[in-house]
Parts: structure tokens; sequence; C-alpha cells
């Protein structure tokens, strides 16, 4: 059962991430937005239990039709799109980087973490890319993965710096 306080947060993040998708970018197949950031604060925050919660919950509102999802869209017609598998990754994704979190306490490992927590967005997102699409393996990662790397570092270096000071204000330990 989930206090207050932690079901909050975890409808705190999943709203932040449908934030993070109206901060959006126009870039095709894929937008340039800011959900990566969230997601991996969710899960350097909230821990990989709740950090993936507040992710499925996300993807639940929007699959129900809640414009949640870039752009202001929603439904389950933008899962089944070229973006959808991205979507869908953000669920390990947060998980990885709260796993990281809650495993090590070290900054150079959470760091560590934070990067890999990229890898299964990466993943879903391209391979899903490549089936729905058509297009070979190789061009779904041109397109759809390396255009993203730098923008995706970055963010990872934000949410290293942010998250000691969120949790701080926050007053919340998991």
């Amino acid at each position: 059962m989930l206090k207050s306080k932690e079901l909050s947060l975890v409808a705190l993040f999943a709203a932040l991430t449908a934030v993070g998708g109206f901060i959006s970018i126009p870039f095709y197949p894929v937008p340039l937005t800011l959900q990566v950031f969230f997601v991996l604060l969710s899960g350097a925050i909230l821990g990989k239990k709740l950090g993936a919660l507040s992710q499925i919950i996300y993807l639940g509102l929007g699959a129900i039709g809640a414009p949640v999802f870039h752009n202001f869209t929603g439904g389950i017609g933008i899962l089944l799109g070229p973006t959808g598998g991205f979507i869908i990754g953000f669920v390990p994704g947060s998980y990885v980087a709260g796993l990281f979190y809650e495993k090590f306490n070290s900054n150079k490992i959470h760091f560590s973490g934070l990067l890999l927590s990229i890898v299964p967005i990466y993943l879903v997102g391209v391979l899903w890319l490549s089936f729905i699409t058509g297009m070979s393996l190789e061009k779904a990662i041109l397109v759809g993965g390396i255009p993203f790397i730098p923008g995706d570092f970055v963010k990872s270096i934000i949410v290293f710096l942010v998250e000691k000071k969120v949790k701080n204000y926050l007053k919340f330990n998991i």
C-alpha cells in the first residue's frame, strides 16, 4: 500500500513526464522532448518501483486518450505508431535509474546508471520504430537514436546535478 506522499510523487512524475512531452521540437519521425529528463529523474528520486509506476501511469493515461504524449496527443494509436516504443521504454528506463540509485552509494555509479537508463528507452524505441515503419534497423538507429544521444547525455548530467537537491527539498528517502 502506497503512502499518500509516495502516491502524490508518483502522480507528480507522471504529470511531469507529460509536461516534458509538451515541450517538443518537431523532428521526424521522433520529436525532441524533455520527457527523458523526467523519466530518469523519476527513477533517481522515487526509486525503481515507484519511478516505473509513475511511467506506467503516464502510459496508461495516454493509452486511454488523455493528451499527455508529445504535442498534446493521446490514444493507443500513438503507442502503436513510430514513437510508441520510446514511450514504452520509459518504464524500464525509470526502473534502471532507480535500481542504480537504490543499490549503490556512489556518484560515479549513479551517473553511469543514468546513462545506462537510456539504453532500454533507445532499445525498445529503435526496434519498434524499425518494425512499425519497415525501415532498416540501421536507418532506425540513424533517425531515432543517434540524433538524440547528445541531448540525452546533457539531460543525464542535469538529472545527476538536480536529484540530490530535489530529494533534500522533498525530504523523501526510499
